[in-house]
Formats: structure tokens, C-alpha cells, sequence
């Protein structure tokens, strides 16, 4: 079984007046064959925290709330793991076509499904053995995540004829998307605030990494 972990930074809001309103907007993929190798990564950080931090904690690491020892320790933790792992599609928002400024959810699964389809025609990951592609939950609408799920695997069906299955988990339940949430928050901060000291720990596990609509 290899697995794909999806998270995202940034937000698809498109009223650039509003002050929390982000600039970019990133969808990063975590490829591995062994997801437990990503999951000692979260359970180490936790080892080293003290009763109060893990109290505190509640079981989830979240890249925007944690301290900058956090933040580069597990980074550096997966940087030494050397995988080359990671492709990455960050949007310029400015550029994105008004139509799907107005259709967020079409937009949000149109750049996954890009981005899986790279996986897919890089050969990124064995294409001979089932893959679970598990997403990091955004949506608490039943029938958005539905329509996501069922899209992509329709597209991959139709365009490398796998089946693949696809699920929404939250950070609580699936602790390697804390990982693909820090490795994510790293890269938004390069291009959102133009800060790469974190994305530099981690740029050579990146193998792709591209805009869309220039």
C-alpha cells in the first residue's frame, strides 16, 4: 500500500480588502510506502515535550500555533528521512480566472486532481499496488466532501484507469498529516510573507514544485 497525504495553506478567499485574506494558496502531497515512517516523525516531537506541553497538545501538532524550536525540529526530523516526497501547487490568487474565483470548491479539486495526476504520470509512486490518498478535512459539508472524493477517483479512473481510494480524515485521526501540515505551512510562508528559513530545511524532499495560471 503506498499512500498520498493532502493538506493546504492559505485560504480561497478572494476579497483581498479583508486582512486575513491570503495571497496565495498552496496544495502540498506527501507520497510515502510506509506511512509509519512519517508517524514516528510526530511521535518523537511529542517524546520530547514536557507533561504540560502534551497536555496542551491535545494529540495534534499544528504548524501555525507552534513555537519555531517545533516547527524545525520536525522538519529537520523528516528532512533526515531523505524521501524526496513532496510535490507542491501554490496559486498566485490575483491570477486565478474570475469563473472560478466564484466556484471554490470546483477550483479546489480541479488543482488536486492536477496534482495527482502528476503523481501518476511522473510515476512517483508504484502504480502496481493499491494507494489510499488521505485528505486533511476542510470541509464539513457531507456532500462537498463527497463530490471531492468521487471526482477525483472518476478522473483517475478515466485518465490512468486505477482505482484509488480516497479519504477526509482530520489531523486527530491520522497523525502523518501533521507532518504534511508543518511541510505545507513552510512553503505558504515562503511565498505568503517571503520567509524561506523553514522551506529551506526541506527543499531537496520537494521534487515538484509549480504555479498555475502563471
Amino acid at each position: 500500500m503506498a499512500y498520498i497525504f493532502l493538506d493546504e495553506s492559505g485560504d480561497l478567499g478572494f476579497n483581498f480588502k479583508k486582512k486575513k485574506t491570503s495571497k496565495y494558496f498552496i496544495i502540498t502531497f506527501l507520497f510515502v510506502k510506509e506511512k509509519v515512517l512519517i508517524e514516528r516523525i510526530v511521535k518523537k516531537i511529542f517524546k520530547g515535550f514536557s507533561k504540560t506541553e502534551v497536555k496542551n497538545h491535545n494529540g495534534v501538532l499544528h504548524a501555525f500555533k507552534e513555537t519555531p524550536k517545533t516547527r524545525q525540529k520536525l522538519l529537520n526530523l523528516f528532512r533526515e528521512k531523505n524521501m524526496s516526497n513532496v510535490l507542491v501547487i501554490y496559486l498566485n490568487k490575483k491570477k486565478v480566472y474570475t469563473k472560478l474565483q466564484d466556484e471554490k470548491q470546483v477550483l479546489y479539486n480541479y488543482v488536486t486532481n492536477i496534482l495527482l495526476d502528476r503523481v501518476y504520470t511522473k510515476k512517483l509512486i508504484p502504480t502496481d499496488e493499491k494507494i489510499s490518498l488521505i485528505a486533511s478535512r476542510r470541509e464539513t459539508n457531507k456532500f462537498l466532501n463527497q463530490n471531492f472524493t468521487t471526482y477525483l477517483k472518476s478522473q483517475t479512473k478515466n485518465n490512468h484507469k486505477i482505482d484509488i481510494d480516497i479519504e477526509i480524515k482530520s489531523t486527530t485521526q491520522e497523525k502523518a498529516l501533521q507532518v504534511v501540515d508543518m511541510l505545507s505551512w513552510a512553503i505558504f510562508r515562503k511565498y505568503e510573507h517571503g520567509d524561506e528559513s523553514y522551506y529551506n530545511i526541506i527543499k531537496s524532499d520537494i521534487v515538484e514544485e509549480n504555479p498555475l495560471f502563471g
